[in-house]
């Protein structure tokens, strides 16, 4: 045994306690809407004393489930949310008409900021709430070659509109070597022998 391996510190050992679940399904719809489902479940693999009472371990403490319409133009034409398990029955799953609120506000328009200004702290609900701003990322990878245009770089290059999803993350910067190589028509970063990439 080397002097590293008898001075190296122990492991600590672990304990499973608690697992979140966060699930968003997205479907499209026969009258060109989409239905978007987000779900989050709470559960502890040991009982759990809450003031309401003992929740035994692996039955749920939460389960939301928050429900958008949504149309091709990313707008939220109805929303719906619901209180399957809650830590305070009677309590916490009176707020779902709140979600509500939703309707009209656009995903890519200052969606975020919206939500918790109308349903941020004892407006609604902490952990519906939070679901809320998960969607736009998810309906847009959703939407992604059906709704949004996204295509390779070879469809783009045969047209003149901008791929969606150049300038929304770092990788796709239109001055970043991946735009240059897989979207060189909208690449605008340096060009030449000393160009880095």
């Amino acid at each position: 045994m080397s002097t590293s391996e008898r001075l190296a510190p122990a492991q600590p050992t672990r304990r499973h306690h608690h697992t979140r679940t966060i699930r968003i399904d997205a479907y499209e719809r026969s009258d060109g809407l989409w239905d978007f489902e987000a779900r989050l479940v709470d559960v502890k693999s040991v009982d759990f004393r809450l003031a309401s009472g003992l929740r035994a371990a692996n039955e749920p403490v939460h389960d939301m489930l928050l429900t958008l319409t949504i149309d091709r133009a990313l707008n939220i034409v109805a929303a719906r949310a619901e209180s399957v398990s809650v830590p305070y029955p009677g309590y916490c799953n009176t707020i779902g008409p709140a979600y509500g609120q939703l309707v009209g506000l656009n995903l890519m328009r200052g969606f975020r900021d919206a939500v918790k200004t109308r349903l941020g702290g004892v407006a609604g609900c902490t952990h519906i709430t939070e679901l809320a701003t998960l969607l736009p990322t998810a309906v847009i990878q959703a939407y992604a070659g059906v709704v949004l245009d996204t295509r390779d770089a070879s469809a783009a290059e045969e047209q003149s509109v901008q791929p969606f999803q150049l300038d929304r993350c770092h990788a796709l910067r239109t001055d970043a070597p991946a735009v240059r190589e897989f979207y060189p028509r909208w690449y605008r970063g340096p060009t030449g022998p000393d160009a880095v990439g």
